[in-house]
């Protein structure tokens, strides 16, 4: 028993946050015969739950497309990127532009009622009559939780590949509500080759800047 118990813990991989970072890539061919459990769905879901979300709002909204009619109109509106049709799992991530406003109360649940008092009350000010702020916030919102569910994906094993699409042709397949919008699709599966070498990265140098442009 002492002997399985050791064997079991050296077969447990840990990944670190920093290694699920630089090995997550962009794939573009995904192994088309492999498929991902409803299991493994929810686990990726429940990670992308723990992302931050302006006033807790949780915005995002995940259509998982299943069927194979649907995918392959999916396809055409994402510009025939194949890994649609062959990702073992495609999502596309929306967000409720209007979440701030429904039942606001769940997102505070278990606050201190002053904090969920305030937190509320702050929202409903600062978002009402500004339409771009809303929208703003919810993209930001799913966009975190859409890095968060690749990061998952690429600790069980899985690979990634964040896609822009069609959003016109996307909202009409899914039949999107009109206080919804788009923001990517996702697709979720394994490679079917080693990636190459990242194609150029710039340099920190690039990027960060202090106090100003």
């Amino acid at each position: 028993m002492v002997i399985l118990c050791v064997y079991l813990l050296l077969k447990v991989v840990v990944v670190k946050v920093s290694d699920a970072i630089k090995n997550r890539r962009s794939v573009n061919a995904f192994d088309p015969s492999y498929q991902v459990t409803a299991a493994e769905v929810h686990e990726l879901i429940e990670a992308a739950n723990l992302s931050p979300s302006a006033f807790n709002a949780q915005h995002w909204r995940f259509v998982w497309l299943q069927d194979k009619d649907l995918l392959e109109q999916a396809k055409a509106a994402a510009w025939y990127q194949p890994q649609v049709t062959d990702a073992s799992l495609v999502l596309l991530v929306c967000l409720d532009v209007k979440a701030w406003q429904k039942e606001p109360q769940r997102y505070w649940v278990n606050a201190p009622k002053d904090v969920a008092d305030s937190m509320i009350s702050n929202s409903q000010q600062i978002y009402a009559n500004n339409a771009q702020l809303q929208r703003d916030e919810g993209m930001r919102s799913a966009s975190m939780a859409s890095m968060a569910l690749m990061l998952k994906a690429q600790e069980m094993g899985l690979d990634s590949c964040a896609m822009a699409c069609d959003e016109q042709k996307m909202a009409e397949l899914v039949k999107l509500p009109d206080d919804h919008a788009i923001c990517m699709l996702l697709a979720i599966g394994k490679r079917m080759d080693a990636p190459y070498p990242r194609p150029g990265l710039v340099t920190v140098d690039d990027v960060l800047l202090e106090n100003s442009f």
